[in-house]
């Protein structure tokens, strides 16, 4: 059955222009259609700073966020209504006036191992170069393999592909859920194992950001929400707020409901039922030579309000586990230098 937006006829999203922020924002854009076929839909296409600066390291020119703040300014503008984000890109406190107002459906969270003459992690001879942007990816394979050394990798997908099939790496580490979302799957030689290399926070989901108080368009973007996603992403989310840590920091949180059914995870006997949330975070040294890890599993009670409640919380205590062994003093020493 068609849903009917209150008052909206037309609803513009701003997106990034690199082929992967454009499969996203199309993505919503044609699920909003199915759902509103009356609607309007325009692509704002901005090219944000993070996409301007290639050639240093992204925690040295602000992180992450370099690549949503001209998005939100569209926002705050209202040449925009929406903008489309790869969730692990998103700061963990918004701007004020603006917010999430969907948290969709998780695709894979895992690490893709990419290389054209190697299978895997362990494949790779004594000293191969490892191109990632992430200091969360570097801190954890050199803490797997000290031996290997890692050079910063910046661009999009393509440029990043490019770098390694010219020689410039013997593999690269990227998001399997990105290379899988523009049909890339033929590259991945394998996924990381999550106990060599836990994930981003958010990594593999989709946020949709808008204006806060915008009633309409929060009724419009509804239907995208996905509880089950929504829980495990509240928990991460509250881990690295707490450590205070922005996205490029090696930082690493990741939730699972262990008992969430995989097939429907909106299904009311799913939803109605105690949940148990696990959740693992991790904070170490760029080079490897310290890995905190930290973990707590609750049960998951009452309203889908308070379970996020609760889930919230849970970040919150797992972030504690790892300041109390040191995890403070090391994101501290990774902002000073970041600084200078």
């Amino acid at each position: 059955m068609t849903k009917q937006p209150s008052t909206i006829s037309t609803l513009t999203i701003a997106t990034r222009q690199s082929p992967l922020a454009l499969w996203q924002a199309e993505h919503i854009r044609d699920r909003l259609l199915e759902l509103y076929p009356d609607l309007t839909i325009h692509l704002l296409k901005i090219v944000t700073k993070g996409d301007k600066i290639l050639d240093t390291p992204l925690a040295k020119i602000g992180g992450k966020g370099l690549f949503v703040k001209e998005l939100e300014q569209a926002m705050y503008d209202k040449t925009a209504d929406i903008a489309v984000h790869s969730l692990k890109d998103v700061p963990m406190v918004l701007p004020k006036g603006l917010m999430l107002g969907a948290y969709c459906e998780r695709a894979a969270p895992t690490d893709a191992f990419v290389s054209n003459n190697y299978n895997s992690l362990d494949e790779l001879p004594n000293g191969a170069v490892v191109g990632t942007s992430s200091l969360r990816r570097q801190c954890q394979i050199k803490h797997y393999r000290p031996d290997l050394q890692i050079k910063t990798l910046r661009g999009n997908v393509g440029t990043r592909l490019s770098k390694l099939d010219a020689g410039d790496y013997d593999a690269i580490i990227l998001a399997t859920s990105g290379l899988q979302r523009i049909h890339l799957d033929e590259r991945i030689k394998g996924e990381l194992d999550i106990e060599v290399s836990l994930p981003a926070v958010g990594q593999g989901a989709l946020a949709i950001e808008c204006r806060e108080g915008d009633e309409a368009v929060l009724k419009l973007l509804a239907p995208l929400n996905d509880d089950q996603a929504r829980i495990r992403l509240i928990a991460e989310r509250a881990l690295n707020r707490h450590l205070e840590g922005g996205c490029q920091v090696p930082i690493a949180a990741f939730a699972v409901l262990e008992n969430e059914n995989e097939n429907n995870s909106n299904s009311e006997n799913n939803s109605n039922n105690n949940q148990t949330l696990w959740l693992r975070g991790r904070v170490g040294q760029a080079d490897g030579s310290v890995l905190l890890k930290a973990e707590k599993r609750i049960t998951l009670q009452g309203s889908q309000a308070d379970k996020e409640s609760q889930a919230n919380q849970l970040g919150i205590d797992v972030a504690e586990q790892l300041l109390a062994k040191g995890a403070g003093e090391i994101l501290a020493a990774i902002y000073h230098d970041n600084d200078h």
